[in-house]
């Protein structure tokens, strides 16, 4: 007789605590943050240009 299960629920508790980790990332600098919103910017007009060649 086969075993059919209808529900299966998981449950994680994260916490960043005891592995000595942080809740917020490093700072970055000025020149660190224009250097990622330029590469984000370049990554995402790739994008659109190649969805338009479609």
């Amino acid at each position: 007789m086969p075993v059919i299960i209808d529900e299966v629920i998981i449950s994680v508790e994260v916490d960043n605590q005891a592995a000595g980790g942080t809740a917020a990332p490093p700072a970055l600098d000025v020149a660190d943050r224009q250097a990622l919103v330029a590469e984000c910017v370049e990554r995402v007009l790739d994008i659109l240009e190649q969805k338009a060649e479609r």
